[in-house]
């Protein structure tokens, strides 16, 4: 099992290779989810990667962002210098970058990012007829959840054992993007997770902020359920973090134990909120998972002092060879280098001479050969094949070991040949319309009225938990299409294919998948497939691979400003939401069962009655039950933009009203506003990232 290790810069690179990485992820320029880090230049990734390979560690670049049309040409640039520079592999988020890596460098490895959403078998098999050789899993998967998809997956499964929990699943937050412009998806989340907030105006709490999560018990299960990479999480940490985290997991895994108390006390020491929680591993969740940063944490000032003390050295991470010497009359010295890959590098030398007066003796050879200090070499094995009676300077032995370890130094550093290629040119936009259709997204059963369909939206969705809620048997006439759960594990499958099944039977016809794993179900189910919110399409490309996919329609990014979905060419027709509250989280934990310890499994208990959290600002933020006893929170207030013509001119096919807290005769009337027969707004809405965009 691979230990993979943080290196938001230089120095933390070197921290983590000296104390046992066996690997290394980082970021290049301001495509990564780590734009706050130090991060590497183009200039020095060639350099990193030639530290890293001449110790025998891999290097994992993260360009795990979503990119713009106009960012894609960078990024396929800085894809090219991955390649060319040897990078083991590429982490993505983005599909349609992904896409432009298959098509620009096909031999460079990719990885999907946890950004991606993969948290089911189907999401990993996906993602492997796409070209992705590993993919990094949910964190909220449980030791079981995980074990099954390890048993049965097609490629690589990388899993994070220490370090920093985000309170919503990877690549669907929208919190920091809504409030201050600052998009997790785009590397900049300002964590406003971690500030204290109130449930249903109570007292305020840390109910967003999780201990950080520690697998450091579970390792031998890990290994054994066939998990490839252990990820430690931390590129915004210090280097004597990293140093102190990798060297205590290397032993862990080399010694194939659990950890000391010591050693539970230094993780601890190096960062914690309040202890460490592995209770999305136990799949036992709740407030027991929750702390924050205490101000009176202890100092670990000399524990980093010491660790810094030893990566500094250079000398704790060193690669053993096999020196193989060959030296005889009336032929040139030579000295044959092996490393434990079976790579060999070879130098030759002068013609020994015959004696005048001490002949070389074999102990004088492999003394001097063995004298490897200033390189990253040491010798475990000498062969000496001396003649008798020969004289050879002592230069000359040296130039040999010299010679032939800057010789395997260079191989072992000497990146791959790769492919490159140009991108095919993207097809014309074909699916731009003058105006869009209105479709629209209910929350509630009692929104679905007769005068809200007497508009004639287009599209009518609804959530799969609450299809059999849903009065549908009078309907004629207008499209209903069923919107999958973002999140859906194999465990729960069954039952949603139970919730497609009765919407199907009751008329339905369509579904709108939200992740990776459910495109398959399009085919599963007989029923058109259209994409949801969920599959964060931000660029031409990303809809060019929903096309591919064969998808009816798909919905754009609301993290985009109208200029930029203006823009994109348009492979298939698109849809955005151009009302309602815009949902900033979709959490694992229940915030309802955190705070009233509900013991119902389902969308009839205390989780419907309204609850709220509220910031320190006193904005109340919707809590919404989701599909498997989750919780989505909802924005402040809801996104407005009927008097905003912009988004009738971006060429989109569909404009979505997102109604969730809306009374039934605000459905309608909204609705109306949008079809222009009124003049009603909402007392207080928000314009979303529709006209500023994110950073």
């Amino acid at each position: 099992m691979e230990l993979l290790s943080p290196a938001g810069r230089w120095e933390a690179m070197t921290a983590a290779v000296q104390n046992g990485a066996d690997a290394v992820y980082l970021g290049c320029g301001r495509f990564n989810a780590r734009r706050g880090a130090e991060n590497f230049t183009p200039e020095q990734l060639p350099q990193a990667v030639a530290y890293c390979h001449l110790r025998g560690v891999k290097v994992y670049l993260t360009v795990n962002t979503l990119l713009t049309d106009r960012e894609l040409s960078p990024g396929a640039e800085l894809l090219r210098l991955a390649s060319r520079c040897g990078v083991d592999g590429v982490i993505v988020q983005d599909w349609g970058l992904a896409a432009l890596a298959r098509q620009t460098v096909p031999d460079l490895p990719l990885h999907g990012s946890t950004q991606m959403t993969v948290h089911s078998l189907a999401g990993v098999e996906a993602a492997a007829k796409l070209g992705m050789r590993c993919v990094v899993l949910g964190r909220e998967l449980s030791a079981a959840d995980a074990s099954y998809i390890c048993r049965n997956s097609p490629i690589a499964i990388e899993i994070f054992a220490h370090g920093a929990l985000c309170m919503c699943w990877s690549g669907q937050c929208a919190m920091s993007a809504l409030i201050g412009q600052r998009s997790g998806n785009r590397g900049l989340c300002a964590q406003p997770c971690r500030l204290p907030c109130r449930f249903d105006g109570g007292g305020p709490g840390r109910l967003l902020s999780l201990k950080d999560a520690s697998l450091a018990d579970h390792l031998a299960e890990l290994k054994d359920m066939g998990v490839s990479i252990l990820k430690l999480e931390g590129r915004m940490k210090r280097p004597e973090y990293v140093a102190v985290v990798t060297r205590i997991y290397a032993a862990l895994l080399k010694e194939n134990r659990k950890p000391t108390a010591e050693e539970r006390r230094q993780l601890e020491l190096a960062f914690s909120r309040e202890g460490f929680t592995d209770g999305y591993w136990r799949g036992r969740l709740g407030p027991d998972m929750f702390g924050a940063r205490s101000e009176s944490a202890p100092d670990p000032a000399e524990l980093f002092q010491a660790a810094k003390a030893a990566y500094e050295r250079e000398d704790l991470r060193t690669v053993p060879v096999t020196l193989s010497a060959e030296i005889g009359p009336d032929a040139p010295a030579r000295l044959t280098v092996s490393d434990p890959e079976g790579r060999r590098a070879e130098a030759v030398g002068p013609v020994p001479a015959p004696a005048r007066s001490r002949p070389l003796e074999p102990e004088e050879v492999k003394t001097r050969l063995s004298k490897t200090g200033g390189t990253v070499f040491r010798v475990q094995r000498t062969e000496i094949a001396l003649g008798e009676g020969l004289s050879l300077p002592a230069s000359a032995v040296n130039g040999l070991r010299r010679d032939a370890l800057d010789a395997l130094a260079a191989i072992r550093v000497a990146p791959p040949e790769r492919r490159e290629a140009d991108p095919p040119p993207f097809p014309a936009d074909a699916c731009s319309r003058r105006e869009p259709a209105l479709t629209v997204t209910l929350f509630e059963p009692a929104q679905l009225t007769k005068p809200l369909l007497d508009l004639s939206p287009a599209i009518v969705c609804l959530p799969a938990e609450r299809v059999r809620d849903f009065s549908l048997d009078a309907v004629r006439d207008t499209e209903f299409c069923v919107l999958l759960p973002r999140v859906c594990k194999d465990s729960e499958l069954p039952a949603l294919l139970d919730l497609i099944d009765c919407a199907k039977e009751r008329g339905c016809a369509s579904i709108a998948v939200q992740n990776l794993g459910q495109i398959s179900l399009g085919e599963r189910t007989g029923l058109p497939v259209r994409g949801g919110f969920g599959l964060n399409v931000f660029n031409s490309r990303s809809l060019r691979q929903c096309a591919d996919w064969g998808l009816k329609s798909a919905m754009l990014s609301f993290e985009l400003r109208h200029e930029q979905i203006r823009d994109l060419k348009k492979p298939l027709p698109c849809e955005a939401i151009v009302y309602g509250r815009l949902p900033l989280m979709l959490t694992e934990n229940c915030l309802v069962s955190n705070a009233l310890s509900c013991q119902a499994k389902n969308l009839r208990g205390p989780c419907r009655e309204g609850h709220t959290l509220t910031d320190r600002r006193g904005e109340r933020f919707p809590i919404l039950p989701a599909f498997g006893c989750r919780s989505e929170i909802e924005n402040s207030k809801a996104l407005f933009l009927a008097d905003r013509p912009e988004f009738r001119r971006c060429g989109l096919a569909y404009a979505n009203l997102r109604f969730t807290t809306e009374r039934p005769e605000e459905c309608v009337r909204i609705l109306e506003r949008y079809l222009g027969r009124n003049q009603d707004a909402p007392r207080e809405y928000t314009r979303g990232l529709f006209c500023r965009g994110v950073e």
